[in-house]
């Protein structure tokens, strides 16, 4: 079986290498596509560098506008000359639709788009476009099912993989801090995004923000997990910090030692601050609480607070029916919003311990790998194809 695979940022990689691990064990499986280094660590040549497409809000996309498009065309064409017997594309729908539109106007290969687009928070029209050239979707939030298949997509709830990559144990821990002289101070995990944009336009926020935290707590430390794409961007970005943060670089270490060190990390911190998005989730599976905040270029801010339908852009919030995670988002993304926030998280963590839980036994923990499940949902459509 040949499948052709898409994702363009570190989310997307992680759940793709999952889903490849899973179609691995059902059947002889040749992979081709665009991914991360996830996805070729589970045998995949990725086609160009899948940081390329990583590039996030409505005005910040247009510099790239004109290399996004030719790389679209690029992917279609050779999804075309692959043929494979099911395309998948993960998250990133900007790029992978259009990708998807001009394969179907060409072909009958099947596609199937992992995470389903947000439209209960906003542009509720993208699930109609999207039925036009997807067949099935896999959903990771259990409430997407029916918003789906109310345009006539298939689509199948299967969890996010997070919820069984394993956690670190208190060797783990313990080592983490001897390796890099942590000793027993508290720790602040610290996620200003996975994009370069993001850690450019927050990262100095968050600085700021850290100052009063610094003051309360002098002998906190900073742990800063990076992606590979982002680390130059982000040691610069962090030179005017109230305190040189430790920063887990993936580029000096192998993917498997750095899966280690990022789950120590998440193990070991007293709780984080992080830009919104799937890393609310790795908190909660590792029980770290977290406050996020995030903003991007003003006239997307605009843009896009005039379309939202929901009071939260926290995954955990939204999973967990609950609003303990608290935001500082668009113009609430300030260091004078976030500190006392951080302050209040680092007082009272039991706080945001239920909904966490909550939301990681929604999400599937305790079942069967999502990796798996959504292996299961891929070949069953196949077969319901054919």
């Amino acid at each position: 079986m040949r499948v052709f695979l898409i994702a363009g940022e570190a989310s997307g990689d992680r759940l793709g290498a999952a889903l490849m691990a899973g179609l691995k064990t059902l059947s002889g499986v040749e992979f081709h596509g665009v991914g991360g280094p996830l996805m070729q660590d589970e045998g995949l040549s990725s086609l160009f560098d899948m940081s390329e497409l990583s590039v996030m809000g409505i005005v910040e996309v247009l510099p790239k506008y004109r290399h996004l498009k030719r790389r679209i065309a690029e992917t279609a064409e050779a999804v075309l000359e692959t043929r494979p017997d099911v395309m998948i594309t993960i998250d990133s729908p900007d790029f992978c639709l259009r990708v998807a539109k001009l394969v179907k106007a060409k072909s009958d290969i099947r596609t199937v788009h992992y995470v389903a687009p947000s439209v209960w928070a906003w542009r509720e029209g993208r699930a109609a476009k999207m039925a036009k050239v997807i067949d099935h979707v896999l959903a990771i939030l259990p409430f997407e099912p029916p918003l789906m298949r109310a345009h006539g997509m298939a689509c199948d709830f299967v969890g996010h993989p997070v919820v069984s990559e394993p956690q670190a144990g208190a060797e783990d821990v313990a080592a983490f801090r001897e390796k890099h002289g942590l000793s027993d101070a508290p720790v602040l995990l610290v996620l200003p995004g996975s994009r370069r944009g993001e850690v450019a336009r927050l990262a100095p926020i968050f600085g700021e923000a850290l100052r009063p935290v610094l003051e309360r707590y002098p002998d906190m430390k900073l742990v800063v997990p990076t992606t590979a794409n982002v680390t130059e961007t982000l040691r610069e970005a962090v030179g005017n910090w109230p305190q040189a943060p430790l920063i887990l670089d993936p580029g000096r270490m192998s993917n498997a030692e750095y899966k280690i060190e990022k789950a120590a990390a998440f193990g070991v911190a007293q709780g984080a601050l992080a830009a919104s998005g799937t890393v609310s989730l790795e908190l909660a599976a590792a029980d770290t609480p977290m406050v996020i905040a995030y903003d991007v270029n003003w006239l997307s801010r605009q843009i896009i607070a005039a379309l939202l339908k929901v009071d939260t852009l926290t995954l955990v919030n939204l999973v967990s029916e609950t609003r303990d995670v608290p935001e500082c988002n668009g113009r609430e993304c300030r260091a004078d919003r976030i500190a006392p926030a951080l302050l209040t998280m680092l007082e009272h963590p039991e706080r945001q311990a239920r909904a966490m839980r909550l939301t990681m036994e929604r999400l599937g923990r305790g079942g069967e790998a999502p990796g798996l499940r959504a292996a299961r949902a891929v070949m069953a459509g196949l077969g319901s194809r054919t």
